[in-house]
């Protein structure tokens, strides 16, 4: 569907409001880019791009708990409730679908994992997907046969068991391969990082082991971007950079709501944020920073300008839907469609070569 910018009215129960900056359908279409996101709580994907007559286009496809994505002009890799799915752009070049839409990503493949939390992912060099397990506090990648292999566990870590221990979430990819993860907390017990949401959180690296920032508060999305590592300290509502002589977190912005999910894309970074589960943020430094600035938490994506500071443009949702969780920036892409396993228009969308 494509949405013109929404009016501020209260929406209806059930109902999704969809807010944007104007200059939003523009800035996509001049850095030539669509963008990619999901929610677990409504179980979506979301694709965004810039349509006719400079209106923004925004498609969802349906996948329950739909989490990490990653994805370029030719390829999606997302992680869902129990699967890793690869979506395919059917598309040749120059040509489109319904005259409008420049790729149509389509699922080819579904890596069945079962319920593992998977969290973030990142694509090798190789082509291999690696992928966050949070459930059992562990890296790893998709297996033929078994769940998932395991290939890097933090050193707290004593055991592989299906316990969230320390809340393990984020990956950052340094030159086509997993270099940085983040975790609540250096917690080896079951549930453990609950106690620890204010300032246990870790950046850690994975070839050494190395803990590469401590003290913060919910970490989250690490990524690798102009020669620095960046996070969003989700607890506090910042997104900094880590200096390596003293390890200390840098912020650069402040955010009104629960960050998670990180891209970048010529010097803009782009992140989502969501609304509180409960009505506060408990017990979190986010909490007390909303208060003071007069703010409302926020769900939605926002693009902020790294140069200035300023944020350059937004999207928001009101009503039903108040939590989001990755983004990825689609290169070389105006305006994608994508389809859902459960779709009616799959059943009859039949491509070969």
């Amino acid at each position: 569907m494509q949405e013109d910018v929404a009016d501020n009215k209260t929406p209806e129960p059930g109902k999704i409001d969809i807010n944007f900056s104007p200059g939003l359908a523009n800035f996509l279409a001049t850095n030539h880019i669509s963008l990619g996101f999901t929610s677990y709580q409504t179980g979506r994907l979301y694709l965004v791009g810039s349509g006719e007559d400079e209106k923004l286009a925004l498609h969802e496809a349906q996948y329950p708990q739909a989490m990490g994505v990653q994805g370029d002009s030719e390829r999606i890799y997302l992680g869902t409730l129990t699967q890793v799915v690869r979506l395919e752009n059917v598309l040749s070049a120059g040509q489109l679908a319904n005259q409008v839409h420049d790729k149509v990503y389509v699922p080819r493949n579904f890596q069945t994992t079962g319920n593992i939390d998977i969290h973030e992912l990142g694509v090798r060099n190789s082509g291999k997907i690696v992928f966050i397990n949070t459930r059992y506090s562990c890296l790893c990648e998709p297996d033929i046969k078994n769940s998932f292999k395991p290939i890097w566990k933090p050193s707290f870590i004593s055991k592989l068991a299906p316990e969230d221990r320390c809340h393990l979430n984020g990956l950052a990819m340094v030159a086509g391969e997993p270099k940085y993860v983040s975790a609540c907390c250096r917690s080896d017990v079951v549930d453990g990082w609950r106690d620890r949401r204010d300032d246990g959180g870790v950046i850690i690296d994975i070839d050494t082991d190395e803990i590469m920032a401590e003290g913060l508060s919910m970490p989250h999305s690490p990524r690798w971007y102009d020669g620095k590592l960046w996070i969003l300290n989700s607890g506090s509502g910042e997104l900094g950079w880590i200096n390596p002589k003293d390890k200390s977190f840098n912020a650069e912005a402040f955010f009104p709501g629960f960050l998670r999910g990180l891209a970048f894309h010529n010097n803009y970074a782009v992140t989502t944020l969501s609304k509180p589960r409960y009505k506060r943020f408990e017990g979190l430094t986010l909490d007390a920073k909303m208060r003071e600035k007069g703010v409302d938490p926020w769900c939605g994506v926002q693009i902020i300008n790294l140069s200035s500071g300023d944020i350059a443009h937004w999207l928001r949702f009101d009503g039903a839907i108040s939590e989001l969780f990755d983004v990825c920036v689609l290169p070389g892409v105006k305006n994608p469609l994508t389809l859902g396993p459960h779709s009616a228009e799959i059943a009859d969308f039949i491509t070969f070569e």
